[in-house]
């Protein structure tokens, strides 16, 4: 089964990840980790720190002559702004001339200081951070890559920026993935993009920031991945978990989600067919999101997430407390986007990716390549 933890903090000198469960033989480079990576960067609407801060990274564990060993990767992402933090954020002992007393509504400041005992909100909101993402989205383009070789693939796309909405129901396909990225919103649907750009420009003027729905489609997700037997193993709980422990979600649905419970019982499930030319069972729509009963079905998985609008505002309006003084006061700023909706995207690929790709090797097993893949084709062969 796949395993990984994340470490490092974000103004810190590096993110670290490490995977454990890859199977030996996977073809990996460093350009698959950084086309992911570079991914999270964009979209219209983000701060200046994506523009000026690249991510160096490196193998180094796991990782030989271009191919997985079976043994643990590990991958570092170095921080190139870390010179400017090095005093700030050094290990060793000494203070900061510079605590940070006013913690931000919306943010883990306030809980995190009363849970650990802090008195400078840094100690918390550099853990806290999205940029720990940058180190799951490493870990995600190994799962990627592994879900490619049973023809899975993972994809996102933005529904939603504020009020602005998607006006069709188009859902773009592993081709148009270039397609998607090449929207300064990533959104599939040109007519609403116009109208997402505008709102973004229309909160950035106001000092203010925006929130949106994205969603995450899994296709050629292979039949019975997951289980009904126990509560955990339920692969629509452990999207959801997924989805939802990225920074600033706040609602997550498996396929028509929260519409089906305004739906009557002969409008809310997916009837089931039998193809003579594909000699496979098929769905007839997509309202279950691809799973029944926690397994997956084999059709398309669809997911989507709602972010809250960020909580560092340009123009810092929010009530806070100092909580020194303990006077009334506004919330201090730290760089901030007006939006992260489209990036935060390649992040809900990156979660769904890992959840799938160890759901797979939970059920397909392997220590290599080859016999994963091997494991995967019987199984589906013996569907048919």
């Amino acid at each position: 089964m796949l395993r990984y933890l994340t470490a490092g903090e974000s103004h810190g000198p590096a993110l670290v990840v490490i995977v454990e469960g890859v199977p030996a033989g996977l073809p990996i480079l460093l350009e698959d980790v950084a086309g992911e990576l570079a991914r999270r960067r964009l979209g219209f609407g983000r701060g200046p720190r994506m523009r000026f801060e690249q991510d160096e990274i490196e193998f180094v564990g796991g990782v030989r002559h271009g191919r997985t060993l079976g043994s643990p990767i590990s991958v570092i992402i170095r921080n190139t702004e870390w010179p400017k933090w090095v005093d700030e954020m050094s290990p060793a002992p000494g203070a900061t001339e510079k605590p940070l007393h006013r913690p931000r509504p919306g943010h883990a400041d306030l809980v995190g200081m009363q849970k650990y005992g802090f008195d400078d909100a840094r100690d918390i909101l550099e853990r806290a951070s999205a940029r720990e993402t940058a180190a799951r989205v490493a870990a995600g383009a190994i799962a990627k890559r592994l879900l490619s070789h049973v023809g899975v693939d993972v994809i996102s796309h933005v529904l939603a920026l504020g009020s602005a909405r998607a006006t069709t129901d188009l859902r773009p396909k592993p081709s148009d993935l270039e397609t998607v990225d090449a929207s300064p919103v990533r959104c599939f649907d040109p007519e609403s993009e116009a109208a997402m750009i505008a709102a973004v420009e229309a909160a950035a003027k106001a000092g203010d920031s925006l929130g949106g729905v994205l969603e995450v489609l899994g296709y050629g997700v292979p039949t019975g991945l997951g289980s009904h037997v126990h509560w955990d193993r339920r692969i629509d709980g452990l999207i959801a978990q997924a989805l939802m422990s990225i920074q600033a979600m706040k609602g997550v649905e498996i396929g028509d989600g929260f519409d089906v419970a305004r739906r009557p019982g002969s409008e809310a499930h997916d009837e089931i067919f039998w193809d003579d030319d594909t000699s496979a069972y098929l769905r007839g729509s997509t309202r279950a999101g691809g799973t029944e009963g926690g397994m997956t079905t084999g059709d398309l998985l669809v997911a989507r997430a709602a972010m809250k609008p960020l909580a560092t505002l340009n123009r810092p309006v929010l009530q806070t407390v100092d909580m020194e003084t303990k006077e009334q006061t506004v919330s201090f700023k730290e760089r901030t986007d007006v939006t992260a909706v489209p990036a935060a995207g390649v992040v809900a690929e990156t979660m769904v990716a890992l959840v799938l790709a160890d759901e797979a090797l939970r059920k397909f097993g392997g220590d290599s390549l080859t016999e994963f893949v091997r494991n995967h084709d019987a199984y589906v062969a013996s569907l048919g």
